[in-house]
């Protein structure tokens, strides 16, 4: 890798916003997010607490989002003076907020840093009844885009992974949100549940495909550490059958119109997410709230930052309280420094994961690395046809993006 004094001018890439909201009705035993169970039927606080988590029975939802709004202050020196083509809030259940509440951090991000035309704005939803009735508020606060999780319509897989909707009640979820005024929907999908068989798996797409969604996020269950189904992991199909259900569900989703444009997203013709994209290509993003992380872009001085929120919903809404006028300091995230070592690995490691992988000149660009930092791997990489040559684009080939991991192994070798 070059010596510091070898790195190119950075160019600022685009820059998105990602809003965490930590509480959920249940923990699923799959799940590793950042997610804290509030239980279902509790009173949403919708004034001040005196409390910093869920006590007598209210979710803290002002204090949270003031707390989301001091937090996306002290983070605005990073901004530069991009605006925001993305908004994504995700969870947790970021549906267990009123529109009220959504409405008003978007009035916040877009007064504080200001929206791009056509803004993305994706709300993560479950689809129990709770939700389902704030659909048309979430579409007159400006949130445009909705990522409900599904996972299954199988009840039994549905039982085995923990959910509390049944499959017909993400089917009615679906149609609501299409008759609030959604027009650009994902459904979030599992496959290699326990006891699951191709036509299962394929049952499942099915489904989907016919409520006429425009995204899918179709994934494999996987078996994460500091998870129940980690203290007591379910019996899963074996690595053939695995296979033989993503061949199967890969040709049936792009016989139906949906182009895999990344590992499990697949989405109609100009539809592919572009908050996705955005973290894809290896450009920025704020992130706020609890746990949440971000990345930075500063060009001045030539370096890449990253940031974290601590995790701990209770530990994040006492950061700053009782500091300075009105408790209002705030202060910075944890940072910590992309190395420019570090800076073509975590590029790739983000890039090959697009299927149309992403601009030539954007590595240079966005790490300060000449394009020549890769060629002796590459060279080799094309040699087994694991790579394209690099030329308008960084790319795999398609046999090679069934081995993105070994790909990512020789550069990890070569740092």
């Amino acid at each position: 890798m070059p010596e510091i004094n070898d790195l190119l001018p950075l160019r600022l890439p685009p820059l998105s916003l990602y809003v965490h909201i930590p509480w959920c009705v249940r923990k699923c035993p799959y799940c590793d997010f950042n997610s804290h169970e509030f239980a279902a039927g509790e009173h949403i606080a919708t004034h001040h607490t005196t409390g910093t988590e869920p006590d007598g029975g209210q979710l803290p939802e002002v204090d949270y989002v003031d707390q989301l709004e001091r937090d996306l202050r002290s983070q605005l020196p990073w901004v530069q003076g991009r605006k925001l083509g993305s908004i994504f809030f995700g969870g947790g259940t970021p549906s267990l907020f009123s529109p009220a509440a959504i409405g008003r951090i978007l009035d916040l991000a877009e007064s504080l840093v200001g929206f791009h035309e056509g803004i993305e704005i994706t709300l993560e939803a479950n689809p129990g009844t709770f939700e389902q009735a704030k659909f048309a508020g979430y579409r007159s606060a400006g949130v445009n885009r909705l990522s409900i999780g599904v996972q299954s319509f199988d009840p039994l897989q549905l039982r085995n992974l923990g959910r509390i909707h049944s499959g017909s009640e993400a089917v009615t979820a679906a149609t609501q949100a299409r008759s609030a005024g959604f027009h650009n929907i994902n459904i979030d999908l599992m496959h290699g549940l326990p006891g699951q068989s191709e036509t299962d798996a394929l049952r499942d797409l099915q489904r989907a495909v016919e409520l006429g969604v425009e995204h899918l996020s179709w994934y494999q269950l996987t078996i994460e550490p500091n998870t129940a189904f980690y203290s007591a992991p379910p019996v899963t199909p074996g690595s053939e059958q695995i296979a033989a259900i993503q061949q199967a569900g890969r040709a049936y989703l792009a016989e139906q119109g949906y182009s895999r444009y990344e590992v499990s997203a697949y989405s109609r013709a100009g539809l592919a997410s572009r908050h996705n994209l955005n973290y894809w290509s290896f450009a920025d993003y704020i992130g706020i709230g609890a746990g949440a992380h971000g990345k930075f872009t500063l060009t001045e001085s030539g370096r890449i930052i990253r940031t974290q929120r601590t995790r701990a919903p209770r530990d994040y809404l006492a950061l700053g309280c009782g500091m300075g006028e009105g408790g209002l300091e705030f202060p910075t995230p944890k940072v910590s420094e992309v190395a420019p070592a570090e800076r073509p690995l975590e590029f790739l490691m983000n890039s090959l994961r697009l299927t149309a992988g992403v601009p030539a000149d954007t590595f240079p660009a966005y790490t300060g690395v000449p394009l020549a930092a890769l060629a002796r791997e590459w060279a080799s990489l094309q040699a087994m046809e694991l790579v394209a040559p690099i030329g308008p684009d960084i790319v795999t080939t398609p046999f090679g993006y069934d081995y993105i991991d070994e790909i990512l192994q020789r550069f990890l070798r070569a740092k």
